[in-house]
């Protein structure tokens, strides 16, 4: 089948993909071998951590990836599908969008870095296709201590300036009848 031809749901059950707490679908194919502890490092964790992972990571057009925070670098790879962009908080309040994909004369790259302790979602760009698939690798490794989800009211009280984006990549605040 020609990659053009592919579906969301055809990546999503070729590749055996899972829902992801931070929306979209995911599964993790590369845990390295290798740990390393906290003390040879900026950021400090409980016990070690894998020195990376990687993961594919498929968003739909009818999903996002929600706001959330790792303590360790993110390296997204650009596969198939539409571009997306991953919009990044930085620790002083900075919005920065990383276009990721294969138009550089549109701004896209097929490979971005999102920092360590930065906030960070992403979404589709536009509607060349139902999906975007891409590739994480996260490093030191990805371990679900190191994830923080983060909550509407939480960042438009921190980043009012931001706003159209923070209510694009979170979901509404539940509210009780």
């Amino acid at each position: 089948m020609d990659k053009h031809a592919y579906r969301a749901i055809d990546w999503i059950e070729g590749l055996q993909l899972l829902p992801h707490p931070e929306g979209g679908y995911y599964r993790q194919t590369y845990v390295s071998p290798e740990e390393i502890t906290d003390a040879e490092l900026t950021v400090s964790y409980q016990g070690s951590r894998h020195l990376s992972t990687s993961i594919y990571f498929l968003l739909t057009k009818d999903s996002v990836s929600h706001f959330h925070r790792l303590k360790s670098d993110e390296l997204w790879y650009f596969h198939a599908g539409a571009p997306l962009t991953v919009y990044v908080i930085h620790p002083d309040g900075r919005l920065e969008a990383l276009k990721l994909g294969l138009d550089l004369a549109r701004g896209q790259r097929p490979q971005v870095l999102v920092p360590k302790g930065c906030i960070f979602g992403s979404a589709l760009d536009d509607d060349t296709s139902d999906y975007a698939l891409v590739g994480c690798m996260v490093s030191p490794g990805f371990d679900f201590q190191d994830f923080e989800l983060f909550g509407r009211d939480e960042l438009l009280s921190r980043f009012p300036q931001h706003e159209d984006v923070i209510v694009k990549l979170t979901p509404p605040p539940f509210s009780t009848p």
